[in-house]
């Protein structure tokens, strides 16, 4: 099912924007790569059609994403351009296509999960109207994107249930997710190149951390807690131009 949103575009949320321009999200987005190569299309796709290394592509990627979600722009369109290329064949020979409704789903999933964490990390915490109003807004900007809606999960206490239940069920360490792993701990490029090794392996979501064969110690939530400190000091007195990413429009 396609909402009307894919046919015009609509621009996010004014929760949606200021959390997903903020540049604290992108912070914490090994967090959610650290997922996507573990999911069995997602990280075949990015070995085999990304034409630059994992987070140059990641910064193109994301960037764009934000300004397709807040501009209100024709979503589905784009989406389409960008996407219908990437397809192949995984290492167990199953066919993958970057427009499987499942596939593109647990993607945008782990970037809602992600900006939920962002928040809790970074502060200030979300009230739990506030979570449920965001979570509604991430939901009208995945249907903007123009693919199908069928499992996308109404609520968010649905969504934690469907994205314990994927991340559970559907990730492994596969010979790509093993070729990308050093690039998602170690980042080389863009705002999380700045990172901590510690503080990045004491974001990765739990099941992440397990695959990947990260032993996440107590040294390395001090190192997060430090960075989230010092951030949140930084970002107190910088302008707003400097808090948000000009995609955002804020």
């Amino acid at each position: 099912m396609k909402s009307a949103a894919s046919q015009t575009g609509s621009s996010a949320g004014p929760l949606l924007r200021r959390h997903l321009g903020d540049r604290r999200f992108l912070l914490m987005l090994p967090r959610a790569v650290g997922l996507q190569i573990l999911h069995p299309s997602i990280a075949p796709a990015l070995v085999e059609h990304a034409s630059t290394r994992l987070w140059e592509h990641k910064k193109r990627a994301v960037l764009q994403m934000i300004y397709l979600a807040c501009a209100g722009r024709d979503t589905a369109s784009a989406i389409r351009f960008a996407h219908e290329h990437v397809k192949g064949t995984d290492d167990l020979g199953r066919r993958y296509h970057a427009l499987n409704p499942d596939v593109f789903l647990f993607q945008h999933a782990t970037y809602v999960e992600t900006l939920m964490t962002a928040a809790d990390v970074f502060g200030p915490p979300l009230s739990e109207q506030a979570r449920v109003q965001l979570y509604q807004q991430c939901c009208d900007w995945y249907r903007g994107y123009g693919i199908s809606d069928r499992n996308l999960a109404p609520t968010w206490p649905e969504f934690t249930e469907y994205f314990a239940d994927a991340c559970t069920r559907n990730l492994r360490k596969s010979p790509a997710a093993t070729e990308l792993a050093d690039q998602v701990l170690r980042p080389d490029a863009w705002i999380v190149r700045r990172l901590p090794t510690a503080a990045v392996r004491a974001m990765q979501h739990e099941r992440a951390a397990h695959l990947l064969g990260v032993r996440q110690r107590d040294s390395d939530d001090a190192a997060l807690r430090a960075v989230a400190a010092m951030t949140r000091a930084g970002f107190a007195t910088v302008p707003r131009r400097v808090r948000f990413v000009s995609q955002a429009g804020l």
